[in-house]
């Protein structure tokens, strides 16, 4: 028997190869490097929910992207990092060719920062919306609409979450809602016996992160920011809202000011939510 019948290839210095739990603390490093907040956790969690490429020069990792499928037509991507002494080198185009093969036959989703526009345009991504980050220490509880009835999400809600997540973001995004009910503080709007709105916040990044909240309108919406943001006061609290929410300005008046804004991209047709139901927050910019 030929001893190389079933060897794997070997990668050479700058191929894209699979990333792997053993590259999350370079990758860690390569997000520290941008300033941007993901945690080793961070990481972990996002890594564990879809597929990541890498590329290595000379035993150091110097570039990542990851993509999270969501159903068979849909697909979010993001972070995606190539450091910075590592560019101009074709590094980027790489991986985002990887990615697009391996997630061929869906639309994808991601939301590019100024830097990224560019390449995405060349893979044929056409801006669709903008994401406003809002973030900020909390220094004091905004005030809960005491006219929306809210109350902690019960595991027999899954079923009746996951499809309203679907409706008001237009895609299959039930395994990334059962990992975060798995870390998150849920709360449900419910009327009628209907649940009408949800909303999550979770440890994430500097200290902790707001989304998704999908709802019926902008009332609802603010109700479960309220009140999931009220429960962190003296911690620092982010939320990604669509601008087409037409939230951010109430945002500013209970502590949490725009602080960034990035370009949401779509390649393919991007996916329509249900008039019925809004997607008004992220659960963050690279998951969607």
């Amino acid at each position: 028997m030929s001893s190389s019948a079933h060897t794997a290839p070997i990668s050479a210095p700058g191929d894209v190869v699979p990333l792997d739990a053993g590259h999350i603390p370079q990758a860690l490093a390569l997000s520290q490097a941008l300033k941007w907040p993901y945690r080793a956790e961070d990481w972990a969690f996002a890594l564990a929910l879809g597929r990541g490429f890498a590329v290595e020069l000379d035993g150091r990792l110097v570039g990542t992207a990851l993509w999270w499928p969501y159903g068979d037509d849909y697909a979010s991507a993001g972070m995606i990092i190539v450091a910075s002494n590592a560019q101009r080198r074709g590094i980027g185009a790489r991986l985002m060719d990887a990615l697009l093969a391996d997630a061929a036959g869906r639309t994808i989703i991601l939301n590019s920062t100024l830097d990224g526009e560019r390449l995405y345009q060349r893979l044929d991504f056409e801006p669709c919306g903008v994401v406003q980050q809002h973030q900020a220490v909390l220094e004091a509880a905004p005030t809960i609409d005491a006219g929306v009835s809210l109350r902690a999400a019960r595991p027999d809600d899954r079923a009746a979450l996951n499809a309203l997540d679907r409706a008001a973001s237009g895609m299959d995004r039930g395994a990334l809602l059962d990992a975060l009910f798995g870390v998150a503080d849920v709360l449900v709007i419910e009327r009628d016996g209907r649940l009408m709105g949800y909303g999550c916040v979770r440890r994430w990044g500097r200290g902790f992160v707001v989304g998704p909240v999908a709802a019926r309108d902008v009332r609802d919406a603010k109700a479960l920011i309220a009140a999931l943001a009220a429960r962190h006061v003296g911690d620092f609290v982010r939320i990604d809202v669509t601008e087409a929410s037409g939230l951010g300005p109430w945002l500013g008046t209970v502590g949490l000011p725009q602080t960034d804004r990035v370009v949401a991209m779509s390649r393919g047709a991007p996916p329509q939510g249900d008039p019925d139901a809004t997607l008004f927050a992220l659960s963050n910019q690279s998951l969607g």
